[in-house]
C-alpha cells in the first residue's frame, strides 16, 4: 500500500525496505462457528491493512499508525502492553507468538495503514497481526514448522522469498489466532486470520474449522455490500468470551467435543441438561453449520436466491437466540429484505454492532445503496455510507 510507504517517508525520513498488506474479510454465512469447530463460508475482500519497515540495529521497535496519534516504542526483547496504546496490542501479541516459536529478529522501524473500518467486523485486528507475522519474515526470513521456526526459505535473484504453502498458512493463522486470545484477551476462532491469509479473488472460501481445510468455489456476478451500523463492537470487554463459554459448557453438558459433534435431534433430545442460554446458543451454532452446508449447494448450484435466504435465516437466529444483535443491525437488515434487488443480508462478524453484509443484484446496486442509506437516515438520523467490496487474494 503506497499509503503506508508514504507514511513510513514522512515519519522516518527513509525510503521502507519491505512492505505487505493483508485484506480484512466478510463472513458470508457461519455466525460463532469457528470456535464450535463449524463450518464458515468467508471472502477476503478489498479492504487491506498495509505495514512498511525497515530494519533497525539497536533493538528498538518504533511503530507509527496513520489511524492513532503519536507512536509506540518498545525492546524486541520486551512485549508489554500500554494502555495508551491499545492497538499496539495486536503487534505485541504476534511477536511474542513468534518469539515463543523461536523465531529469531531484531528490532525495525513500522508504518501502518489501512482502509478496513475499525471495529465493523471486518477482521482489522486479524490482518494487523498476519501483517506484522509478514513483516518479520520479510525483515528476517523465516519457515513455521509444527513444532516452531525452521531452516528458512531462500531468496530468488530478485530478493523475493516464496509464498506460503497451504500448510504454513494454516500455522500463521494459528499464530495469530494466539495473539489474539493470548495477549489481547479475545477468546476468538480462526476464521479471520485464515481469510486473510487463504484469499481467492472472485471466490468464497469454505472453511473446515475442525480439519482446518479451505477450498473456494466461484461467486460472480452479484454485488457484496457492506452497510456499517455505526455501533463501534468492543469484543474485550467480555461479550463474545462469554458467548463462547456458554457454547464450549453446552457442549461439554451434552458431551461432545465441541458443538460441531451435535446435531438437531440430539439437541432437542437433551435439552434439558442444558440451562436455557446454553440452549440458546448450542440451538443457534448447531442450526447455522447446517446452513452453511445447505448454502454451499446453494452456491454451487448457482442458486443466489436460496443462498440469500439462508443469510437472512442466519440474521434471524443470531439476533433470537445467538442474541449478539442490536437494534441498528437488524434494522439494516429490515431495510435490505423491502428491496427486491437483495438476495439475503445478516449481520457479520461478533455481532453487538460493526456492520452487515448484503447479497445483492449487481444491477440493482446503485439503487439498493440509496436505498439503504437515505431509509437509514430516516429511521435513526444517522449517516450511512454503504459500500461495494470485490473479492480479493490473500496476504502478501
Amino acid at each position: 500500500m503506497r499509503e503506508a510507504e508514504q507514511l513510513f517517508k514522512r515519519h522516518f525520513g527513509y525510503t521502507p525496505a519491505h512492505d505487505v498488506r493483508a485484506p480484512g474479510r466478510l463472513e458470508l454465512l457461519g455466525n460463532h462457528t469457528d470456535y464450535n469447530e463449524g463450518l464458515v463460508l468467508s471472502l477476503a475482500i478489498d479492504k487491506y491493512l498495509g505495514i512498511a519497515s525497515a530494519p533497525r540495529t539497536d533493538g528498538k521497535i518504533k511503530i507509527i499508525s496513520s489511524a492513532f496519534p503519536g507512536r509506540e516504542i518498545f525492546w524486541s526483547s520486551e512485549f508489554k502492553k500500554n494502555p495508551a496504546a491499545p492497538w499496539a496490542d495486536h503487534i505485541k501479541g504476534a511477536l511474542d507468538q513468534l518469539r515463543k516459536r523461536g523465531v529469531h529478529f531484531t528490532g525495525f522501524n513500522a508504518a501502518i495503514h489501512s482502509t478496513i473500518p475499525i471495529g465493523a467486523g471486518l477482521g482489522s485486528s486479524a490482518a494487523l497481526e498476519v501483517a506484522t507475522a509478514l513483516t518479520v519474515r520479510a525483515l528476517h526470513p523465516f519457515s513455521l514448522g509444527e513444532t516452531g521456526a525452521t531452516p528458512p526459505p531462500k531468496r530468488n535473484a530478485r530478493g523475493e522469498l516464496p509464498p506460503l504453502t497451504a500448510d504454513e498458512k494454516i500455522r500463521f493463522a494459528r499464530l495469530c489466532h494466539a495473539a489474539e486470545s493470548q495477549f489481547v484477551g479475545v477468546n476468538c476462532g480462526l476464521l479471520d486470520p485464515i481469510s486473510s491469509l487463504f484469499g481467492k479473488a472472485w471466490h468464497v472460501m469454505s472453511i473446515d474449522c475442525r480439519f482446518y481445510s479451505v477450498e473456494t468455489t466461484p461467486l460472480l456476478g452479484e454485488a457484496i455490500i457492506v452497510c456499517e451500523s455505526g455501533v463501534k463492537r468492543e469484543l474485550v470487554a467480555g461479550r463474545y468470551n462469554e458467548l463462547r463459554r456458554l457454547c464450549e459448557s453446552a457442549a461439554r453438558a451434552l458431551g461432545a467435543k465441541s458443538l460441531r459433534s451435535v446435531d438437531a435431534k440430539f439437541l432437542a433430545a437433551n435439552r434439558s441438561r442444558l440451562n436455557e442460554r446454553e440452549y440458546q446458543c448450542a440451538y443457534h451454532v448447531v442450526g447455522e453449520i447446517q446452513r452453511v452446508v445447505a448454502a454451499e449447494r446453494a452456491l454451487r448450484e448457482e442458486d443466489l436466491r436460496q443462498l440469500g435466504q439462508y443469510l437472512f435465516q442466519s440474521h434471524e437466529s443470531s439476533r433470537d437466540f445467538l442474541q449478539n444483535s442490536c437494534s441498528e443491525l437488524d434494522l439494516l437488515v429490515e431495510l435490505a429484505r423491502a428491496h427486491p434487488g437483495c438476495h439475503g443480508a445478516r449481520l457479520t462478524g461478533g455481532g453487538f454492532g460493526g456492520a452487515t453484509i448484503n447479497l445483492v443484484a449487481y444491477h440493482q446496486a446503485g439503487n439498493f445503496m440509496e436505498h439503504m442509506a437515505s431509509q437509514y437516515e430516516q429511521r435513526t438520523g444517522r449517516k450511512l455510507a454503504p459500500v461495494v467490496c470485490q473479492i480479493v487474494d490473500g496476504a502478501a
